[in-house]
């Protein structure tokens, strides 16, 4: 098997486990409160990536100057909020709709680099990140009378995914991966346990624990392995099959909730993944001219 399609495998692999965790989770929220669930997931999420990181050496180095302090500590900011705002839509929004917005974060994180880090991007990449933006505003449909209100925490979740992942870009590459990952998860669930208080604690029962775990190791999972494809493969030929995210959503949400994205939805998810796929393809051509 080679290097690319081994990549390839672990990308959608990768994918899988996020978006299982996203429909346990939902499920698990309809019956407890949000938070509780967020500090319990968070607290065993935490211990598999701390046994993770005892397996692989400590997990690399920490963030030991003040430069990678700052953008780890940005970085778990981000991911509270993109938590917090992600699972109060998903409560809300069906899994396959909400994953459709999410598919935009690539282009607006190819759009964040040439802002914040000086990226150099030209007119195609960006045009098509402009097409990109237009098929979010035709799965949002703002001022229709289908326009969901979540959709706006949705948009919010978007942003601070995209802060969260330019964050990323600014740690220096010594930093390990799976250390990164025990700070911002033990950032999300010392938020739980804080914002649970107000809402108060259930006893959750057999099937509700069951899910909580069953989320909980699919989390663990997808960060094994989106750390596992990051060393396969070449990253313009790995990163495209991120998009497999949203036929996990579709199929989750109809096995999980019996939803399905309407015809609308549908049409403005394929405009984002086409732009993207785009942009992907244009940056590894640029990539190829550059190493001639």
């Amino acid at each position: 098997m080679s290097d690319n399609l081994r990549g390839a495998l672990l990308m959608c692999a990768s994918m899988f486990f996020f978006t299982l965790n996203d429909s346990l989770i939902k499920s698990a929220t309809q019956t407890l409160p949000l938070f509780q669930a967020v500090a319990i997931r968070g607290t065993l999420v935490l211990a598999g990536l701390l046994v993770l990181a005892r397996a692989t050496s400590g997990g690399g180095r920490g963030p030991r100057t003040g430069r990678d302090r700052l953008w780890t500590g940005l970085r778990a900011l981000a991911e509270v909020a993109s938590t917090v705002l992600f699972l109060s839509a998903l409560q809300h929004m069906a899994l396959a709709d909400l994953s459709a917005l999410f598919q935009s974060v690539p282009l607006l994180v190819t759009l964040g680099a040439a802002l914040v880090f000086g990226e150099r991007i030209g007119w195609r990449r960006l045009t098509a990140i402009g097409i990109g933006f237009l098929g979010v505003l035709i799965i949002i449909r703002p001022g229709a009378s289908v326009f969901d209100p979540a959709a706006l925490l949705a948009m919010a979740a978007v942003v601070c995914t995209v802060i969260r992942d330019l964050a990323t870009r600014g740690i220096s590459p010594g930093v390990g991966s799976v250390t990164i990952s025990v700070w911002t998860a033990g950032a999300v669930t010392a938020f739980g346990y804080v914002a649970s208080v107000p809402q108060g604690w259930i006893m959750p029962d057999g099937m509700e624990t069951t899910k909580i775990v069953l989320a909980s190791a699919a989390l663990v999972g997808g960060y094994v392995f989106s750390v596992a494809t990051m060393r396969a493969g070449e990253v313009g030929f790995v990163a495209p099959f991120r998009y497999t995210s949203l036929i996990w959503a579709i199929a989750l949400g109809w096995i999980g909730f019996g939803t399905l994205p309407d015809g609308v939805t549908l049409f403005g998810a394929g405009i984002v993944v086409a732009s993207g796929l785009y942009a992907f393809w244009r940056e590894r051509q640029l990539r190829r001219k550059a190493a001639r």
